[in-house]
């Protein structure tokens, strides 16, 4: 994989001159598991032009036993000082590029699918930008669900340890050149939310598996726990991940038509189309663990029917209010998607549903401007509203007989999301809880 030459000097000058004496390679396995190793400056050179060799069959979702030579090359945009560690002897650390032992992409890297779905939206014309809201908690530790704080939605926490650990992180993040739009702390106790700035959707993947790291290394230096499970607890809202997105064509926004009542175009009414329609068999992806589906229940503010409108947050999409002379920031925001997702697969199958759309001029269903909660089951009916799936069981028979998806992620990390999510489901299915233990040993 040839590497720029200016890209590959500056990688290098800007090393020597930090005092950086190891690279972290950085790279995903098919769940969203942040994987790496550590090498050496003086390897870096070479390790931008051959890659560094490493065992794909230890990582999951990466290749079978006969096929476990892989080799990771490390992106030099992606190069950034963790500022945390000691500026003496510093770190770095670099996102690779996953490929097979002659150098081909691998296509169970989960980096790689995005980027052939990105470079097939390219060849359209157009770039995917995105910005996701994380929302987590912070946790005395990692072994219980006792929280660090006990402050609602915007409350000001002057002093507390959790906005000290959030200030930190935004902190860092910056230093990192990770740019933050809010941060607040949001209505559960202990929930937390930082909201990172609107970019293109592969450096945003990448500042989403950093924004994770960096919350979770803050809290363990202050003497916490931040947890990305989207339902630690019963009785409160969950954690959510909803992500702003939209096209460009060049400075262009796609999504954007003044003549509109919503300032919203013909391409975004079909994008949202696309994301309505397809949305039950990418749910898989956007909320792949049995306890997302503990979060995507009535009554907690996330998104359970399938239905849009401008403004509404009870609506799966929502379309923020147009601020005059602002056209580049008309978006949609989907917002099914948890924290606890992968963010490369998660990005790929909404852009795909969403071109879909475009592609097949789909036609976007009334807008439901009501509360979708507080609607009958007969008048969501009636409106045509559909429901998002219940369970991880639900959203895997219907993934696994989506042509959508196994396009999208392709043949490979299809095979193996769609298997490692049945082991996953069997073992739920299979385990006694403290709940039945608790409601039926007493009465049966």
């Amino acid at each position: 994989m040839a590497t720029p030459n200016n890209e590959r000097e500056y990688v290098l000058r800007t090393a020597r001159e930090n005092d950086v004496k190891f690279i972290r390679l950085w790279f995903t396995d098919i769940l969203g598991h942040l994987k790496g190793f550590a090498i050496n400056i003086d390897d870096l050179d070479d390790a931008i032009d051959r890659g560094v060799g490493f065992d794909g069959s230890a990582i999951e979702g990466f290749a079978r036993i006969d096929e476990s030579d892989m080799r990771a090359f490390p992106d030099p945009t992606t190069f950034t000082i963790l500022p945390w560690r000691p500026r003496q002897n510093a770190v770095a650390r670099m996102f690779c590029n996953v490929c097979t032992p002659d150098g081909v992409p691998f296509a169970g890297d989960p980096r790689n699918v995005l980027k052939v779905n990105l470079e097939k939206l390219n060849k359209l014309g157009y770039t995917y930008y995105v910005g996701p809201e994380l929302e987590f908690f912070y946790l005395k530790d990692s072994t219980s669900t006792i929280p660090l704080d006990n402050f609602g939605y915007y409350d000001q926490q002057s002093g507390h340890p959790s906005a000290d650990l959030r200030r930190d992180t935004v902190l860092n993040l910056s230093d990192m050149g990770i740019p933050v739009k809010y941060s607040h702390h949001e209505g559960a106790n202990s929930q937390h939310e930082i909201d990172l700035q609107y970019t293109d959707a592969l450096t945003m993947a990448d500042n989403v598996m950093t924004a994770k790291l960096v919350i979770k290394e803050m809290a363990q230096l202050g003497g916490a726990y931040a947890s990305f499970m989207p339902k630690p607890f019963s009785a409160t809202n969950g954690s959510g991940m909803h992500i702003h997105q939209s096209l460009f064509k060049g400075d262009q926004n796609a999504f954007y038509d003044s003549e509109d009542n919503d300032h919203l175009s013909e391409t975004g009414k079909r994008f949202i189309a696309g994301l309505l329609r397809h949305a039950p068999e990418i749910t898989l992806v956007t909320n792949q663990w049995v306890n997302s589906y503990k979060r995507l229940v009535p009554g907690y503010e996330a998104p359970v029917y399938i239905s849009w409108a401008a403004v509404n947050r009870s609506d799966l999409i929502r379309v923020p209010a147009y601020k005059p002379g602002y056209d580049s920031s008309v978006r949609i925001e989907y917002r099914a998607p948890d924290p606890a997702c992968n963010p490369y697969l998660t990005f790929s199958v909404m852009l795909a549903a969403g071109l879909k759309g475009i592609e097949l001029e789909y036609p976007i269903p009334t807008p439901v401007e009501g509360n979708v909660f507080a609607m009958s089951p007969e008048e969501r009916s009636a409106r045509g509203i559909k429901v998002l799936p219940g369970s991880l069981g639900e959203a895997l028979t219907l993934a696994e007989e989506s042509t959508l998806l196994r396009e999208t992620l392709g043949e490979q990390t299809f095979a193996s999301f769609i298997t490692n999510k049945k082991i996953e489901w069997d073992q739920y299915r299979s385990t006694v809880t403290d709940y039945e233990i608790n409601r039926y040993l007493p009465i049966l």
